[in-house]
C-alpha cells in the first residue's frame, strides 16, 4: 500500500530541500519524523508536515493500517517557479533576483513482509 502527499510552490530552495529528504529517505516514518524534529534547518519543518499529511493520507485509505509498518519509499524535490525581482545598483543598473520555489514530494509505503 503507498500514500503520496505533495506540497507545492514552497518558498525555499530545491537544494536546501534536498539536503533534508536525503537524511530520511528509506527509513521507517517513525525515526523519520524523530530526525526531522530535532534537525535544525527551515527545510525540515516543510519535510514533516508533508511526512505526516503522507501518513494520515495512508491512514485515510487504510483504516486498519498500523503506521510502525509504513516507511519512506521516496522522497524527492523538484524546481518550481521562480520569481524574477531586480535590486537597484549604483549608475542605473539593476541586478536580478530570482527567487527560487520547490515542489516536495514524500511516498510512504507498507514494507513487504
Amino acid at each position: 500500500m503507498e500514500a503520496i502527499a505533495k506540497a507545492k510552490f514552497v518558498r525555499i530552495t530545491p537544494k536546501k530541500v534536498t539536503q533534508v529528504l536525503n537524511l530520511i529517505h528509506g527509513k521507517d516514518v517513525e525515526s523519520a519524523q524523530r530526525i526531522l524534529t530535532f534537525t535544525p534547518k527551515h527545510g525540515a519543518r516543510l519535510a514533516e508536515k508533508v511526512l505526516r499529511s503522507a501518513v494520515a493520507n495512508a491512514v485515510d485509505v487504510d483504516k486498519k493500517l498500523d503506521v510502525a509498518d509504513l516507511y519512506v519509499s521516496e522522497a524527492s524535490v523538484g524546481r518550481g517557479v521562480i520569481m524574477k525581482r531586480w535590486l537597484p545598483r549604483s549608475q542605473g543598473r539593476a541586478t536580478p533576483i530570482l527567487k527560487r520555489t520547490s515542489h516536495i514530494t514524500i511516498k510512504v509505503a507498507t514494507r513487504g513482509r
